[in-house]
């Protein structure tokens, strides 16, 4: 028994590792690449241009809001009722144009289902006559070769 608590006890220290060592193992072995260092050397001016045109925006925008409030405040009592007119007028545009468009896309559905039952209706007529004159040949043929059989007995 005492030997296993040795022998775990052994196992945990070796398995502990400095933290040094720790992050070491974290690290690449090798430095990073050429193409690493010049992908960073390109992209971090372009990333701090990109973050300062944001920060101006935002500032823009807040400049902006501060300027644009007492005028939505003195004239919301004319502002509000305008933008909901406008909102339910591009409603009912829209609305309608997706109605019409529901309506066209039904018609023409059922324009081609009736074509395509016509056509099919046709088709079989079509089939039906041909066979009807087929059999009409046949029994032609037969008729004049029973006659042609009776002529010559």
């Amino acid at each position: 028994m005492a030997e296993q608590q040795s022998r775990t006890q052994q196992h945990q220290q070796q398995q502990q590792v400095h933290p040094t060592e720790a992050i070491k193992s974290l690290l690449p072995q090798k430095g990073p690449s050429k193409s690493q260092i010049l992908a960073v050397v390109t992209l971090f001016p372009v990333g701090g241009a990109l973050l300062c045109l944001a920060g101006l925006t935002l500032v823009g925008t807040v400049i902006g809001l501060a300027v644009a409030t007492p005028v939505f405040l003195l004239f919301s009592p004319v502002l509000v009722p305008a933008a909901l007119t406008i909102a339910l007028a591009v409603t009912g545009f829209l609305t309608s144009g997706a109605f019409g468009i529901t309506a066209l896309s039904a018609l023409s559905w059922m324009i081609n289902y009736m074509r395509r039952m016509r056509g099919t209706a046709g088709e079989q007529m079509e089939h039906a006559k041909r066979r009807v004159q087929e059999a009409a040949g046949h029994m032609g043929q037969r008729t004049a070769q029973k006659e042609t059989t009776r002529m010559r007995d």
